[in-house]
């Protein structure tokens, strides 16, 4: 229960605290939170800690109900997808499901709240498919960039 407690405090200081908090809402995005995501493949109780993390950011955050819920909804079921992903014993694989999860699925509400992000290369792309490119590249730096080589060094520690 506190190794969960943690996550979800860490989840929300790299989410909501400045010099992050101007980085971790709206299309594009860059949430360094995100990088804990990788936690579940080596710690179950994660899961329940970036859930509420992830609520509880939301909560402060300027995007409202959908945000609150369906993005803390979204950040739980790619929680137990990586927790599942350690059944494959390859740890390059735990960030590929908040990866996906969070570029298609936070896009599908955050395309009707603001607007498109600005992608130099975004000219006739529909809306819907710049936030996927956007979350999708903020996704990868957070939880490819961040997440991985974190993950890679709790398992040297661990054992």
């Amino acid at each position: 229960m506190a190794r969960g407690a943690l996550v979800a405090a860490l989840y929300i200081i790299f989410t909501t605290l400045p010099p992050f908090s101007s980085i971790s809402y709206m299309g594009n995005q860059l949430r360094v939170s995100e990088a804990l995501t990788v936690l579940p493949f080596v710690e179950p109780a994660a899961i329940w800690g970036l859930f509420l993390g992830c609520f509880f950011a939301n909560l402060m955050g300027p995007l409202g109900p959908w945000d609150i819920f369906a993005g803390s909804l979204l950040t739980l079921t790619a929680a137990l997808l990586t927790a599942l992903v350690r059944r494959t014993g390859r740890p390059w694989l735990a960030p590929l499901p908040p990866v996906l999860i969070n570029a298609f699925g936070v896009s599908a509400y955050l395309h009707l709240l603001v607007d498109p992000p600005f992608l130099p290369f975004g000219g006739g792309i529909p809306p819907y498919f710049l936030f996927v490119i956007s979350i999708g590249v903020g996704e990868l730096v957070a939880c490819y960039g961040l997440g991985l080589p974190l993950l890679y060094l709790l398992r040297r520690r661990m054992g």
